[in-house]
């Protein structure tokens, strides 16, 4: 009986094999029949699969997605058969990267890098954002959650020397610098800024969690924003410095983090930790904001732009000759763009240079191109690194810049400012805040913004403005008064200067007595006060460009542009460091150390009296008596 249940489970097996086999087989004839391989779809496969990558990369909301798709069928069905619709969807984002190099008279060497990431989305709709292409996520969220309209942070190590290397493209103060624009949706302004500093204190590893209400102020004229929408409700506007804010590593890489290729390919690939900080100056920031896409701004689009800039020192970094190139100033060399990018170019000022005779710039290029800076029109060499030949056969470049002269003036620029604190003692002192015009023939105002810490207690009567010696009456002053420990000092003044002068803007102040727990751990270093921002639109030289739609250099299009006569700047003061009256605080170590002693011998002997026990010792015997006893005892005698 089991040899007849095991010849029937094998003939069984045989059989389901065979079914199996039978309609695989015929699957096969029937696709082959019914859809006959030819040579164009097997190149039109490799084509279609790189199209349905593109459509799953690109970013864009799962809304939004479906609607243009629906819009995409209907434009398909009412299309005439002869027009070949295309498959890939128009990209709503971009990425551009740009450096631009500036020899400087000094002998130093100014080089600054521009990332630019365009989105075409609304954060603003409160539409959830569903894929993110090259925009970064963690930046994207900060928007929608707290409802961002404008953002920008720095972080700056190092003082920009206005008188020696002119105007930067981008200015900053040393430390820390934050102000964001909220949307007028926002009902905690401060609720949702304290938390926003805490977030963005995660994402760039700094210290802006010690953001509060005694360092932040709300601006009624200064710091205007910079995209789209002229917003006049200075409710939405937060401003904060954190003048003794320290840049290092930690802040560079989570910034290079946001860039879509890294710091893997690209321009990026130069942004060398050792290299960047081993610098006379060294700045790095966020600019987050709204701008237009076309001149009448029907289609707007979230621009991202990070920013570094950086001043090697002839001494330091290029051993005492006047000889660059990108490996001496990045200890790396350029190989190919970024691949998402869609334009990467370096830019070589050579305006003070038009016939060869300062520097030598090898290699070679035929590209050239003229833009209007700060007032000024400037000649550049462009190397476009989106190009294959710019490598050349060794597929790589390295740039180098060969001085041959030191000749040349440098012009000056036309409004630079100092501060500094006057006075002697530790109860009473004046802030210096000087601001030259360097214009021969031309008049134009200043917004001053000053922010004083409220343990330096301002005399607002004690104000004086001159210039050339005479009273120069401020024609606006918005004065805010601190209160200890909850808010500082804020201070705007719309000053007129004179051509050619120096105005001095003064006020006499008085120390304050901190708490003990409330001086820093190293209290005699010093309290540091935030730069002053002075804010101005200078006469320009070149009638400036308007249309801030317009293809433009990056360096040279982010402030907008609404004069052709005049130009915008914005300058940072010095910060200061003012020493407060400082306890001892080596006494309390002192009396601490005191009081131990005096417990330990007072209180220690006299406990040692009474709880010792006194006992009566007898003298010891000889060794005689000893071994006499000795013998007694063994003889049963009492011992002596």
């Amino acid at each position: 009986m089991a040899a007849h249940r095991c010849s029937y489970s094998a003939v069984l097996f045989v059989f389901c094999v065979l079914s199996v086999f039978i309609v695989t087989e015929s699957q096969k004839t029937t696709l082959t029949v019914d859809h006959p391989q030819t040579d164009t779809e097997t190149a039109e496969r490799p084509a279609q699969r790189s199209a349905a990558g593109e459509r799953r990369w690109e970013a864009t909301e799962v809304e939004e997605a479906a609607s243009d798709e629906a819009a995409a069928d209907k434009q398909d069905i009412s299309a005439p058969e002869t027009m070949a619709p295309s498959s890939v969807p128009r990209p709503r984002d971009d990425f551009q990267e740009e450096l631009v190099i500036r020899p400087l008279h000094s002998g130093d060497i100014y080089a600054s890098f521009q990332f630019r990431t365009l989105w075409e989305t609304d954060f603003m709709t409160g539409t959830k954002v569903s894929h993110y292409r090259l925009f970064p996520k963690s930046l994207g969220q900060v928007i929608s959650k707290f409802s961002v309209r404008e953002l920008h942070i720095s972080f700056t190590q190092g003082y920009w020397r206005t008188m020696q290397w002119g105007q930067p493209f981008l200015p900053s103060p040393p430390g820390a610098e934050l102000w964001v624009w909220f949307q007028d949706s926002v009902t905690d302004v401060d609720g949702t800024w304290k938390e926003l500093t805490n977030v963005l204190s995660g994402i760039f590893c700094a210290s802006l969690n010690f953001i509060d209400s005694t360092n932040t102020v709300q601006p009624s004229a200064s710091f205007k924003p910079l995209g789209i929408g002229n917003v006049t409700d200075h409710r939405f506007l937060r401003y904060a410095t954190l003048p003794r804010e320290i840049v290092c590593t930690e802040n560079l890489t989570p910034w290079k983090k946001l860039l879509p290729c890294g710091s893997k390919a690209g321009l990026a690939v130069l942004l060398k930790s050792e290299k960047l900080f081993h610098s006379s100056f060294h700045s790095q920031a966020v600019h987050i904001r709204p701008v237009c896409e076309d001149w009448q701004c029907k289609t707007t689009s979230w621009e991202l732009r990070q920013t570094l800039s950086v001043v090697f020192d002839l001494h330091t970094s290029g051993q005492g000759k006047r000889e660059w190139s990108l490996f001496k100033m990045f200890s790396r060399t350029l190989t190919e763009a970024c691949p998402l990018a869609s334009s990467s170019k370096i830019h070589i000022d050579i305006t003070d240079n038009p016939q060869g005779e300062q520097f030598e710039l090898s290699p070679a290029t035929p590209l050239l191109s003229q833009a209007v800076v700060l007032g000024d029109r400037r000649t550049f060499s462009i190397y476009d690194l989106t190009q294959q030949i710019t490598f050349g056969t060794m597929r790589s470049l390295n740039l180098l810049i060969r001085w041959k002269s030191s000749e040349g003036d440098m012009l000056r620029p036309l409004l630079h400012a100092e501060r500094y604190v006057a006075g002697y003692g530790l109860q009473t002192g004046e802030i210096h805040t000087l601001m030259y015009n360097n214009h021969p023939y031309r008049s134009f105002p200043v917004l001053l913004l000053d922010s004083v810490p409220w343990y330096l207690r301002l005399y607002i009567h004690t104000l004086t403005v001159t210039s050339k010696g005479k009273e120069n009456k401020p024609s606006y002053i918005h004065y805010q008064p601190s209160k200890d420990r909850v808010r500082p000092h804020l201070l705007e003044m719309l000053v007129q200067l004179p051509p050619n002068s120096v105005t001095e803007v003064t006020v006499q102040f008085e120390r304050a007595l901190l708490k003990w727990t409330e001086y820093t751990p190293d209290p005699n270093h010093g309290f540091y006060v935030g730069s002053s921002v002075i804010s101005a639109l200078v006469p320009s030289i070149v009638a400036m460009d308007t249309n801030s739609t317009q293809e433009r250099p990056l360096f040279s299009s982010f402030f907008p542009c609404k004069e052709e006569s005049s130009y915008f700047v914005r300058v940072y003061t010095e910060p200061l460091l003012v020493n407060l009256p400082t306890p001892d605080f080596s006494m309390p170590y002192n009396v601490i150390c005191l009081t131990c002693t005096v417990v330990a011998v007072g209180y220690g002997s006299l406990y040692n009296l009474l709880t010792r026990s006194f006992q009566i010792e007898e003298p010891s015997l000889g060794l005689a008596k000893r071994i006499a006893n000795i013998i007694r005892k063994m003889r049963g005698v009492p011992p002596l």
